[in-house]
């Protein structure tokens, strides 16, 4: 009896979904972007880019390490395969930046300004992304692990593909979201302010969702399993 108390008690004491890590980052005294233009495969490490304009730049495949980007343009700025680690990126703005298979680790990304960022095949590991609004974000084919999105607003987000391990949306509107053929462990939606899901509502297997949410998601799911709802 003992023992099937204490089974009982660890199984009902264990969390419903395992919490995301989230990103701390500490930089050390930085260095002001000497100016010029991004480079190709450059290295920029301990260099703190404040309110420039990147626009239509690229730095396609560069590294950047222990950085910080301050309120800076970002408009169809190429930045394919870069790598951002240790970095914060304070109030970026701009429409069509370029993050095709970049890699994101360790990265706070907080009161973005952003349209149409292409991310799609991107890895992002232990990032946080607070406050502010992205339109048609392109995450298809990423890879988030340890991810969490706070506060912020999402319109049309695209995670169609993509792979999420202890992902959060913690606060945030969702939008129009493309869940399709995602691949979902531990991810945590209960406490999104809003969640409106426009595809993939099926690939939702290894999320946790609110009553209130499977209330407001039940014609969704009825759909996919074929059952009409219709009154007497």
């Amino acid at each position: 009896m003992a023992q099937t108390t204490k089974s009982s008690r660890s199984s009902k004491d264990a969390p419903v979904v395992k919490a995301a890590r989230r990103a701390e980052v500490r930089l050390p005294s930085l260095r002001a972007f000497d100016g010029g233009e991004l480079v190709p495969d450059g290295d920029y490490d301990g260099v703190e880019f404040d309110g420039l304009d990147l626009g239509g730049m690229d730095g396609g495949g560069a590294l950047f390490m222990d950085c910080a980007l301050t309120g800076c343009g970002l408009g169809e700025t190429r930045l394919s395969r870069a790598r951002f680690v240790d970095s914060v990126l304070r109030e970026p703005r701009g429409v069509g930046t370029d993050l095709a298979e970049a890699s994101l680790r360790d990265v706070e990304v907080v009161d973005a300004r952003l349209g149409g960022v292409q991310l799609h095949g991107g890895v992002l590991e232990r990032v946080v992304v607070r406050g502010g609004k992205i339109d048609y974000l392109n995450l298809r084919k990423a890879r988030l692990r340890d991810v969490v999105f706070e506060d912020c607003v999402l319109v049309e987000p695209d995670f169609a593909l993509a792979s999420l391990e202890r992902v959060a949306f913690a606060g945030c509107s969702v939008r129009g979201a493309d869940f399709s053929g995602t691949r979902m462990k531990d991810v945590d939606l209960r406490a999104a302010g809003e969640l409106q899901i426009t595809r993939g509502i099926e690939c939702l297997a290894g999320a946790v969702i609110s009553p209130e949410q499977l209330m407001d998601l039940a014609a969704g799911f009825a759909a996919q399993v074929g059952v009409r709802v219709a009154g007497l």
